[in-house]
């Protein structure tokens, strides 16, 4: 197969712009939305992220199984992505306009009910364009390269994302109108962003590919049962966890501890922009050690970062918690790029000891379930230990509270690091094993 063109590349890689500024939305600040401006209890609120990434999760093996299984003059995955983009421009405006209602049970369903409704979009757009890489190219190496020009525009989605939402409702006399002014330009972007990558790439054509042998669920547990896709999947699923946990954190530590809300604009253009310039920086790493160790390093960098900044920021103050920002962004870095790279090793690996047969949109939707099912776990782990530790944005928080927010920004998360760098070492498909893994299929 030959090498991706530019079109290709640059079509690829900006469909997760919209994707990664999703992602950092729900992240960073919907927690801090339902609990400081639609006004729903910390715990409440921590039980709508977990039961919403839930139901993400559930429609996520779905979606991944239906587009493997389709057949259609667009193509198996981009018919998914339009109807997808469509509903998520709706979903941004419901799920950031606080519901008109006094009940706090009625705030609670309601609010539910669009992040359901949102992540159901979402899905119908990302797994299917997470199954488009396998695709576009075979070659060890140039699945980073692609990856490395998608995970570009994920970390300008994350700056978008990250950057622009509270500068975006400022710009109103109404906190509330300008959330949902927000959630409507937000929408548009993901929109806008998922066209460009429709119309860009080419599919190849399925029409005489025969469909999955076996029901969904035989399919799905045959995919399990391999070692070699859960020796990557267990570690990204705990990166997941810590890396969500402490978005959701940051910006309550600044807010609480620093007394300096405005900083956490600033903390995230650090951590963000590392993020972004050393992604040519990993791609060319992990040519020389491998995909596995170099997403390790990165985390381990990332472990250092956010503990001393959780233990020590307070005393040591705002400069050297920025410069841990720093060191945080060149460890998060891979993150953006390793774990998109390894995936379509382990479909290939997949499709050489299964005689030919590609389940892309499976081991997709596996990946991407795992993802929400560790975003949700931490958003509800946020949300249950900030209710634990006596949080109230009513009120001035206490030495507790204080305890509590540090906790969920760099110790609880960097156990979740360590567990999955532990995991991840033995990985065992490096250049060298896919190179003669190849060689053995012809």
């Amino acid at each position: 197969m030959e090498k991706p063109g530019t079109r290709i590349k640059f079509g690829f890689g900006i469909g997760d712009l919209g994707g990664n500024l999703f992602f950092t939305i729900i992240g960073f600040y919907l927690l801090y939305f339902m609990t400081d401006v639609a006004k729903l209890p910390a715990a409440l609120a921590g039980t709508v992220l977990l039961a919403g990434k839930i139901w993400d999760a559930v429609t996520d093996p779905i979606t991944g199984y239906l587009s493997d299984n389709t057949r259609s003059r667009w193509g198996r995955r981009r018919p998914f992505m339009f109807v997808g983009s469509l509903l998520a421009f709706v979903g941004m405006i419901f799920m950031f306009t606080v519901p008109e209602t006094s009940s706090q049970t009625g705030l609670f369903w309601l609010l539910l009910l669009w992040f359901c409704l949102l992540n159901t979009a979402y899905t119908l757009v990302n797994i299917p364009y997470m199954a488009l890489l396998p695709e576009l190219t075979s070659d060890f190496d140039q699945r980073t390269v692609l990856t490395g020009y998608r995970m570009g525009f994920a970390v300008i989605g994350t700056f978008i994302g990250a950057g622009a939402v509270m500068p975006l409702v400022g710009l109103f006399g109404s906190e509330r109108t300008g959330w949902s002014v927000m959630g409507a330009i937000m929408g548009a972007i993901m929109l806008a962003t998922a066209m460009v990558t429709i119309w860009a790439i080419r599919e190849p054509d399925h029409s005489s590919m025969p469909r999955q042998r076996g029901s969904f669920v035989s399919t799905y547990i045959r995919v399990l049962g391999m070692k070699v896709f859960l020796q990557a999947l267990i570690p990204w699923t705990l990166f997941i966890t810590g890396t969500t946990m402490i978005q959701g954190a940051l910006v309550y530590y600044f807010k609480y501890i620093f007394n300096n809300e405005a900083l956490f604009q600033v903390a995230l253009l650090l951590l963000l922009s590392f993020s972004l310039l050393c992604i040519p920086l990993w791609v060319k790493i992990s040519q020389k050690i491998g995909k596995n160790h170099s997403y390790n390093i990165g985390m381990l960098l990332m472990s250092a970062a956010v503990l001393f900044f959780a233990l020590l920021g307070e005393s040591l103050g705002p400069f050297w918690a920025l410069a841990a920002m720093v060191l945080g962004g060149i460890g998060l870095s891979t993150h953006y790029v390793m774990p998109h790279s390894i995936l379509p090793d382990i479909v290939e690996y997949d499709a050489v000891h299964n005689g030919g047969m590609r389940r892309e949109g499976v081991f997709s939707s596996l990946w991407t379930f795992s993802s929400k099912i560790g975003q949700a776990l931490a958003l509800a782990l946020n949300g249950w230990l900030l209710a634990l530790f006596r949080y109230d944005p009513a009120v001035l928080p206490d030495r507790v509270t204080i305890t509590g927010i540090k906790l969920v920004c760099g110790p609880i998360p960097v156990l979740f690091y360590i567990a999955g760098v532990l995991i991840l070492y033995s990985y065992p498909i490096s250049r060298q094993y896919y190179a003669r893994m190849l060689e053995q299929q012809a």
